[in-house]
């Protein structure tokens, strides 16, 4: 008998590593909010559980978050090139 709220599926099969999980979610979030902050930490995430992947099952989510996290950046730095070309920023207050 189970207890209540256990599951023997659950507690039987292999478990996703917790860094490849957070390393695609803030690649994935970063490419519409946040990439130079999000970018580097999905790279170091990922790295860390492709390192771990031995041991836990997420692999490919580890690349898939790496490969993201440079996404992020290069994009921040393509809108930082734009940016500055076109003059830098300015903030308009309306008036």
């Amino acid at each position: 008998m189970t207890s209540y709220g256990g599951s023997s599926a659950a507690s039987a099969g292999s478990r996703t590593n917790g860094l490849a999980i957070a390393s695609l979610c803030c690649g994935v979030i970063g490419l519409f909010i946040l990439n130079i902050v999000l970018g580097p930490l999905a790279i170091i995430f990922g790295a860390v559980a492709r390192r771990q992947a031995s041991v836990k099952n997420g692999a490919g989510m580890a690349k898939a978050g790496i490969i993201l996290g440079v996404v992020d950046v290069v994009l921040w730095l393509v809108l930082l090139a734009v940016a500055t070309s076109n003059g830098g920023f300015s903030w308009y207050v309306g008036g």
